[in-house]
């Protein structure tokens, strides 16, 4: 790290953590806002480290979420052929409709819930994480993101005018 940290570089490093949080207001905001920070202040070894970490987070997060819903996919597809068989029972049905009448209810509920827990475990792994990147980098120090895949890898700087053959 730099010997000294400047307070626009905490600041720097701080806002793009909480850049991510755009993603609520604009679509892809999350990769497009650091990035665009990260990208025009990457000089500064504290904020290019913070700007590598806020956007491989960011996209570790999303393979995480495709990752959900890939593993999901099979048991929807499961599910669905029951509720289009319901469908076409309540087409051709004059007769009232029951609750017993749905086969697998129960594998839809459950379905629902184990998505909806995945889903809401990762926002609050995020939540967290970003918080706390945020308040790390605002303190001047270096924050690595729990769970995150190195996309963007961290090349060691070269230090100009030292010889670095061996």
């Amino acid at each position: 790290m730099e010997a000294t940290t400047t307070i626009t570089h905490k600041n720097l490093g701080a806002f793009i953590h909480l850049s991510t949080f755009l993603k609520y207001f604009f679509p892809f905001a999350n990769f497009f806002a650091p990035l665009l920070l990260w990208t025009f202040n990457k000089e500064s070894e504290f904020v290019d480290h913070h700007g590598r970490q806020a956007i491989n987070f960011q996209l570790s997060i999303f393979v995480y979420t495709l990752m959900i819903g890939l593993l999901c996919l099979p048991f929807f597809l499961l599910f669905v052929t029951d509720f289009v068989s319901l469908v076409d029972a309540v087409e051709h049905t004059t007769r009232e409709m029951h609750f017993s009448d749905i086969r697998n209810l129960s594998g839809y509920i459950l379905l629902f819930f184990l998505i909806v827990l995945l889903l809401f475990g990762l926002f609050v792994l995020e939540l967290y994480a970003v918080i706390s990147a945020t308040l790390r980098a605002a303190q001047g120090e270096q924050y690595r993101y729990p769970l995150c895949i190195p996309f963007i890898k961290t090349t060691p700087r070269t230090v100009s005018g030292q010889n670095q053959s061996k």
